[in-house]
């Protein structure tokens, strides 16, 4: 009998929520599962963002080699934003490395669009267009019976009642528990991959409601989690004796004390300079030197790799060195923002290692960092979310395998 793989994905969840919730009986079938397997505390990427974590559990490689950094980017030789997608990745994901193998891939964060594959693939956030989110064309019938939809409408979270957006998750999530089952059944497949998202949707839009047990939103916030803990426990009841098992999550979550904002310090300080004139990113003038981009990622304004590049080569290191000094020196109501300042080569390897950014800044908990241009004010309370990202990723896997303080980067050698 041919060995299968279970890899399920569930967006955004930390380590202490999925220990927390199961141990409450909350999650039942994750807590027999935790007695059976190895569930640990898993690094995530850095940053620790979807597109960057995803595409290092998919391809095994550090974002130096698969060229991932963020779900924003800048075109070389200019200031302008690019959206990267799966085009953009360029290592292999293992469904590519072993194409001999049959794999059922649903709702993978940034593999839109989809690509030939041999079995079946449905691309998740971002994917613009459900019918160039699907391989074979010909599932697009069976996904449009069932209603599929790629994300939740996450403008339902700005109406007054938070039913309405919890409404919607659970609808979404019955809607891709549907897929789920029949390309389970309908396949017969060797690794099957499936992501949950709106686990990381309800923690953005409403983690201030699960840290608070006395609003009424708080057990159906609970009661998602015990959705997603049902369709854990049917995969449970689905495996065979020889099949390998892994439950994850990319990123953790955390609550959002305050957002700190990373170019108004740097115009503060005297390290970028904007035009009133231009937009976004081209009001950068010539004098600045150093930009942001989110979440934390710092790029040296280099006199010939940006327009109004100004730093000299010879320079660079004197640069860098002064804004790790100015970032580990930023505080509020005298505590510290940032945790580490890591240089590209620290934690970067590979033929990319060109376009990462040349500093990235981990917070400490609580601080959102962000990178809009322009704005008057340092720290500002955020009024859209409640939750922010972490490194606090898990995973669940058979205690036969093998491996320590796991990271993003060593799932793909987790499974045969």
């Amino acid at each position: 009998m041919k060995k299968r793989n279970i890899i399920l994905g569930i967006d955004g969840v930390p380590y202490e929520l999925m220990d927390k919730l199961s141990d409450k009986n909350i999650m039942p079938n994750f807590k027999d599962l935790k007695s059976e397997y190895d569930f640990r505390l898993m690094k995530s990427s850095i940053p620790h963002i979807s597109s960057v974590s995803w595409s290092s559990i998919i391809t095994g490689k550090n974002p130096g080699e698969h060229g991932i950094f963020g779900f924003m980017d800048i075109i070389p030789n200019t200031y302008t934003l690019c959206f990267p997608n799966f085009n953009a990745l360029r290592s292999k994901p293992f469904w590519q490395l072993e194409p001999e193998k049959k794999c059922v891939i649903i709702n993978v964060p940034s593999t839109y669009p989809a690509k030939q594959i041999n079995g079946i693939q449905i691309s998740g956030f971002v994917a613009l267009d459900l019918e160039k989110a699907v391989y074979p064309y010909e599932i697009l019938a069976q996904l449009k019976n069932i209603g599929y939809e790629i994300d939740v409408d996450t403008k339902l979270a700005h109406q007054q009642s938070s039913d309405i957006f919890i409404d919607e998750l659970f609808r979404v999530l019955n809607l891709r528990k549907k897929a789920f089952d029949f390309f389970w059944d309908d396949i017969k497949w060797d690794i099957f991959m499936p992501v949950i998202t709106g686990s990381d949707r309800i923690g953005h839009f409403l983690w201030g409601i699960y840290e608070d047990e006395k609003n009424q939103y708080h057990l159906r916030f609970l009661d998602y989690f015990h959705e997603i803990d049902q369709i854990i426990g049917e995969f449970k009841s689905k495996l065979k004796d020889d099949d390998t098992l892994i439950i994850l999550s990319d990123h953790g979550m955390e609550k959002i004390e305050l957002n700190v904002n990373l170019n108004t310090y740097l115009e503060n300080n005297g390290y970028l300079f904007l035009s009133d004139k231009l937009k976004r990113y081209n009001r950068i003038k010539e004098g600045s030197k150093a930009f942001a981009l989110e979440p934390g990622r710092l790029y040296i304004n280099k006199k010939g790799k940006y327009p109004n590049g100004t730093v000299l080569k010879k320079d660079e290191k004197d640069v860098i060195d002064e804004l790790k000094t100015l970032f580990y020196d930023l505080r509020f109501n005298n505590q510290k923002v940032i945790k580490k300042v890591y240089e590209k080569e620290e934690i970067y390897s590979g033929k990319m290692i060109k376009n990462a950014p040349d500093l990235v800044l981990i917070e400490n908990k609580g601080y959102n960092l962000k990178a809009s241009i322009g704005k008057s004010k340092l720290f500002e309370k955020e009024e859209t979310f409640s939750g922010k990202h972490n490194e606090n990723s898990f995973i669940l896997i058979n205690k036969d395998i093998e491996i320590e303080n796991p990271t993003v980067e060593d799932v793909l050698n987790l499974f045969g």
